[in-house]
């Protein structure tokens, strides 16, 4: 009896500790990676949006542990995924940009022929070195889980990040660069996920599913209901598009929901939400992002709500406190798995409280969309720390420009630069930094 009231004891702490509820075996669960392509972190109607609806993001949200101070370790995709697969920043796994390339300032709309074939070689290079590197398809392969990919996939073939299934097949002679084949999944319907839960069902494994579709990425070409939706709302055609784009991939994860509800999942499958990058749509380019989102190390760049919803398990809480990143998700994930992150993965778990409440930092890096090497493309390294975000650019990659300072719960659109009357605070977070890279 003594033995049992201990077990008991011990279960209840963990149960604390990472938030969840209720009875279920959380041995195992499915897990679908929700990830949006290039959207701001205010543009879903949970955020507070005036006019973009998200009702199934809004649902899931309100139905999971919510953080709406999340942030990416990148304003770009490619090194943005890579980290989200491997729990490691930029400089660490290496995928810096999006296009490796000869030196920084190559152009491919100068020597278009000459600049893909170059590419391809230093590709491959950079694909081998990331096969390398364990991934949480990897991890959660050796617990006898199936995986698929889906949507935007950078590194080659979708089996070098561990993917038992997948759509990309990351062959440069076939025109594969950054997803290929990958890039129909919701906009041409999800047959594929579908198909393959199903085969999981029936072999009795459970599953992995990277849903990365080209939404709302360009090119903006909603279908015209969602488009006539939005015109009379936005103000311009480009704006009411990418409105539109918005909830169309909002519209698609709805379809994902409802088809693990169907299969009587939801209970034992684990929805995680984030973007890869943020976006600011110019009012007078279609398809194109304003300054200072983008590429770019501000807010709007890289800020992204991260949500993870497994119904019956975690208790569901809007958290607009608690620093999380997408650094955090392949810790986290294999966490709810019962399963250990391999030493080197850089995040937390963040159904963990304590662990939340012990975390003080979170860190990002900028650096050229077409990369060499860390010396020569860093542009920005960041750290927030409550209430404080520095923007320490590089002397190399940002020669002449000086360290940005903003007070976030002040000013989270970052228009006040207050690094000249704070330099205290500069020098701390400067040092934290270099701490934190070395």
């Amino acid at each position: 009896m003594k033995n049992l009231l201990v077990f008991a004891l011990i279960m209840c702490g963990i149960i604390l500790a990472t938030g969840c509820t209720g009875d279920e075996d959380p041995a195992s669960p499915n897990i679908i990676l929700l990830i949006s392509d290039d959207q701001g972190w205010t543009d879903y109607s949970f955020m507070g949006h005036e006019h973009i609806q998200t009702p199934r993001i809004d649902q899931l949200a309100a139905e999971g542990l919510t953080f709406t101070q999340g942030y990416t370790t990148a304003p770009l995709c490619r090194p943005a995924l890579a980290s989200m697969a491997t729990g490691l920043y930029p400089h660490q796994h290496g995928v810096l940009g999006n296009d490796p390339v000869c030196h920084a300032g190559a152009d491919p709309d100068q020597d278009e022929e000459g600049w893909l074939e170059r590419r391809a070689v230093l590709n491959s290079t950079l694909v081998k070195r990331f096969e390398g590197l364990p991934t949480l398809a990897d991890l959660l392969e050796k617990a006898g889980y199936v995986s698929l990919q889906t949507g935007k996939w950078w590194e080659g073939h979708y089996s070098s990040g561990g993917f038992s299934q997948g759509m990309t097949h990351g062959d440069p002679s076939r025109k594969g660069r950054h997803g290929d084949e990958g890039l129909r999944i919701g906009r041409e319907g999800l047959d594929v996920i579908y198909d393959f839960i199903d085969q999981s069902q029936e072999s009795g494994s459970p599953f992995f599913v990277w849903y990365a579709p080209f939404l709302p990425h360009r090119p903006h070409n909603p279908p015209d209901s969602l488009r006539d939706k939005y015109l009379s709302l936005a103000p311009t055609p480009a704006v009411a598009n990418y409105w539109a784009m918005c909830e169309w991939f909002d519209f698609t994860c709805g379809q994902l929901m409802d088809y693990i509800d169907r299969k009587g999942l939801s209970e034992n499958t684990l929805f995680v939400y984030v973007t890869d990058n943020g976006w600011i749509q110019d009012p007078d380019r279609p398809a194109r992002h304003a300054p200072r989102s983008k590429r770019e190390p501000y807010n709007m760049g890289i800020r992204t709500p991260i949500i993870y919803r497994w119904k019956g398990v975690i208790e569901p809480r809007m958290d607009e406190t608690s620093l999380s990143s997408s650094i955090d998700i392949a810790t986290t994930v294999l966490a709810a798995c019962g399963l250990e992150p391999v030493p080197d993965m850089q995040g937390i778990n963040m159904l963990d409280e304590q662990a939340r409440k012990a975390r003080d930092a979170i860190f990002a890096e900028t650096y050229s969309h077409n990369f060499t090497n860390i010396d020569s493309s860093l542009y920005y390294r960041i750290i927030i720390q409550w209430p404080w975000k520095l923007i320490l650019p590089d002397p190399h990659g940002q020669p002449g420009k000086q360290p940005e300072l903003y007070q976030l719960e002040e000013d989270p659109f970052e228009r006040d630069n207050r690094a000249g009357e704070r330099p205290e605070i500069v020098t701390d977070l400067r040092q934290r930094i270099e701490q934190w890279w070395g």
